[in-house]
């Protein structure tokens, strides 16, 4: 690991502000991936600046929107009895992220921001058509993650909550590698008010949206109505867990589960 500075910020305009005045300066949530990266010098930050007492923690429900604080740990979400009763899907989501250690560490903003592939929530976040709110704007949902590791967030600009419209039902069906618990394929199936939605992780560079399996339940929400979708292979991820063609044939088999487990 190489030498860094490390600053702690007491609100998200002061994390902004500490990260724009350092040369290679990075915010530290979680740490979940960042500080492996440092470990193995992958990433050498002049600065990081830690987001834990930055007031950016906790969870509420007004009306139909669940609105999480971008520090909320996974944990968190996974126990919150607020969270399991207005969008059970999302609770469940988040308890079966990483391991414990994981999960007690990891923040809903940090898995966000971060945009692996294979992570949980950005399914959640497009399934559900979630806003992500920072310290200078909102953003929909889908416009937020743009390709690998990498979204729409510009610098200087920091995730404070994630807001939620609770849907008439959800479910997010995983197959997860073993190993890591990340998603070899996850999908997040939703009817809300804006429609049905079907949101893919873990099969490709960055999550998506089934158009085709989206028609296909808006006209029969059921399993059954699956049996023609599909998604193509073309330009899915392939390596040593799943080939491009196992990951689309997964996709139809999460997306049927998804959709049967929805009350």
């Amino acid at each position: 690991m190489y030498n860094f500075n490390y600053q702690t910020a007491s609100s998200a305009d002061d994390a902004a502000a500490k990260v724009s005045a350092s040369d290679e300066g990075k915010l530290l949530a979680g740490g979940m991936t960042l500080l492996p990266t440092m470990k193995q010098r992958l990433a050498m930050p002049s600065d990081l600046v830690d987001l834990s007492k930055a007031g950016l923690s906790g969870i509420s429900v007004a009306g139909n929107v669940v609105s999480i604080g971008a520090m909320t740990t996974h944990d968190t979400v996974a126990n919150s009895k607020e969270v399991a009763s207005a969008i059970p899907a999302l609770a469940k989501l988040a308890s079966g992220i990483g391991d414990p250690a994981v999960r007690n560490r990891g923040t809903i903003g940090g898995s966000i921001a971060n945009n692996d592939p294979a992570a949980d929530y950005p399914a959640a976040v497009l399934g559900l058509g979630a806003t992500i709110v920072t310290n200078k704007r909102s953003i929909a949902g889908d416009d937020f993650f743009t390709g690998m590791f990498d979204t729409a967030l510009e610098d200087g600009e920091v995730i404070t909550r994630v807001d939620f419209q609770v849907p008439e039902t959800a479910s997010y069906i995983k197959f997860p590698n073993p190993a890591s618990r990340y998603a070899i394929v996850g999908v997040f199936v939703a009817k809300t008010a804006g429609g049905v939605r079907v949101a893919v992780t873990g099969a490709s560079p960055c999550v998506f949206r089934a158009s085709e399996m989206e028609a296909a339940l808006t006209a029969n929400f059921s399993a059954g109505a699956l049996e023609n979708s599909s998604v193509s292979a073309n330009g899915l991820n392939a390596d040593i867990h799943a080939s491009a063609e196992y990951r689309a044939h997964l996709v139809g088999v999460m997306a049927k589960r998804a959709v049967a487990a929805c009350s």
